[in-house]
């Protein structure tokens, strides 16, 4: 099993290993969840030490599981939640508070009035981004600001920034290595998409020094080596993404126009748009799909806020299900003939709308409406917000090609949401053999740069359907459903 690699894939709710042979199949798996914090309304934030402790544990026990040799692993990819913030002492490793998650909207009031003094436009120009509390360089003005002492420790030098990659690095090596990859940071609204490097400008409007920021490497880098006893022997680390562009990069979406859309708490839709930036019209991100060799490949992105995370409503917040699976067969039992739209706006509204105060709606109740009609929406709207993406791209990108859409993530296991999909969208809908696309990218990351794994061409050539969903439903019907939508989304809007 020579040319194994360690994939890990720390996300919003759980952390995951999974160990993929040199046939890009995976061979074990290793999953914890960890507890999500909600300390005030709008705020989500997760504790440092369940980030480590967890990637830690599921690394052992995918290992374990794949029952082969340390000295069969060629090397570890990472790939991670975005945005998520975490601010930590330089020497000791001790964050100085919680990791403040992407989803937390607590600096919205600071975006917009960053936006009022009138410096809006200079982000989006420079980072391809739009100054929201998504991202993470309001999130670390908010810790300097608010962390009795972190202002004046960061500017004696004494913290560092990271997203959730640079952390788990950080103790992966033993606090050797303070890096991150372009993907990444390309999220943090400090750096320059343009220039490939952290803005001083920007740094200096949001008053983050930038003796904080991490070094930047490609994608397929060298990001350092383990400690030995962590596993056994030191493992290179030599792949990292951010988990959306992972899943473009575990797609094969290396062609300019090819699409792919995650479903997991949210749901995030990338078009590959080549080696030049496209600045969009819908406000949607322009952002680096990946960076290879020193040279950036940018995409336009749609961030959905939640996805999966309506139906953890369903079972966490309404106990209309015990778990997730439930979900399908609860939906199929819905009437049909009785329209019902949930617009999960729990965080805000993300692209297109970009509406940070809005908040969850559902239209269309009436006496008759029960659980599984609660099921339908919830799953029906992960389609609907998919072609807002979807509509949004192609206004913006002029690539002539019809779209085909490349799934990925927890919610594609729904035979059922995947066939709404491609009827509400009016296009095809391909799910992977492989369903682990996000840590197969940051995989095949580091296991080409250690030399074990072929490159982009052959990588492409191995990518296999496992079912393409085509559209069944009548255009009438689909522009009725939409225009239902539509409304929907009207009524829910703040402004």
């Amino acid at each position: 099993m020579a040319g194994a690699v360690l994939a890990i894939d720390q996300g919003t709710t759980s952390s995951r290993a999974i160990v993929f042979g040199s046939d890009f199949q995976p061979i074990s798996v290793g999953q914890m969840e960890f507890t999500q914090h909600f300390p005030k309304s709008g705020w989500v934030e997760h504790d440092p030490d369940d980030l480590w402790s967890t990637t830690a544990a599921v690394c052992r026990e995918a290992l374990e599981r794949a029952h082969i040799g340390v000295e069969d692993i060629a090397a570890i990819g990472i790939t991670n939640q975005r945005e998520t913030t975490l601010v930590w002492d330089r020497k000791t490793g001790q964050p100085v508070y919680n990791a403040i998650v992407w989803q937390d909207r607590r600096t919205a009031d600071y975006c917009a009035k960053l936006r009022a003094d009138g410096v809006g436009e200079v982000f989006t120009e420079k980072t391809g981004l739009l100054l929201d509390p998504y991202f993470s360089g309001t999130k670390v003005a908010w810790v300097l600001s608010n962390v009795e002492g972190a202002r004046e420790r960061a500017e004696r030098g004494e913290l560092i920034f990271g997203t959730v990659d640079s952390w788990l690095i950080w103790h992966l090596t033993g606090g050797e290595r303070h890096v991150t990859d372009a993907t990444n940071a390309s999220r943090t609204l400090l750096f320059n998409i343009h220039d490939n490097a952290w803005d001083e400008e920007l740094c200096r409007i949001l008053g983050i020094p930038m003796s904080m920021l991490p070094e930047v490497k490609d994608c397929a880098d060298d990001f350092g080596v383990t400690r030995a006893d962590l596993f056994g022997k030191p493992l290179p680390i030599l792949g990292v993404a951010g988990d959306q562009q992972a899943a473009t990069v575990g797609q094969a979406c290396f062609e300019p126009g090819m699409v792919k859309s995650t479903y997991g708490t949210g749901c995030f839709a990338l078009i590959n748009t080549g080696h030049k930036p496209v600045r969009s019209k819908n406000r949607l991100l322009t952002t680096i799909a990946y960076r290879l060799d020193g040279k950036p490949t940018y995409a336009l992105e749609g961030s959905i806020f939640v996805a999966g995370a309506a139906v953890q409503w369903l079972r966490d917040g309404l106990g209309l299900i015990a778990n997730a699976s439930q979900t399908q067969a609860l939906a199929e039992q819905a009437n049909r003939e009785q329209p019902i739209y949930l617009v999960p706006a729990f965080v805000g509204l993300g692209a297109p709308h970009w509406d940070a105060d809005a908040r969850g709606a559902i239209f269309g109740l009436t006496r008759a409406t029960g659980p599984a009609d609660f099921a339908r929406a919830a799953l029906e709207s992960v389609g609907y917000q998919t072609r807002d993406l979807i509509d949004a791209m192609q206004d913006d990108w002029s690539g002539g090609n019809e779209t085909v859409l490349r799934v990925d993530g927890g919610m594609t296991a729904s035979d059922w949401t995947m066939q709404f999909l491609a009827d509400v969208l009016g296009a095809p809908v391909d799910r992977p053999s492989v369903a682990e696309t996000t840590a197969l990218g940051a995989a095949w990351l580091a296991g080409s740069r250690s030399g074990a794994w072929p490159g982009q061409a052959e990588f492409s050539s191995k990518w296999h359907l496992d079912r393409r969903f085509s559209p069944e439903m009548a255009s009438d019907q689909r522009q009725q459903l939409l225009a239902g939508w539509q409304d929907a989304v009207r009524r829910t809007r703040s402004g």
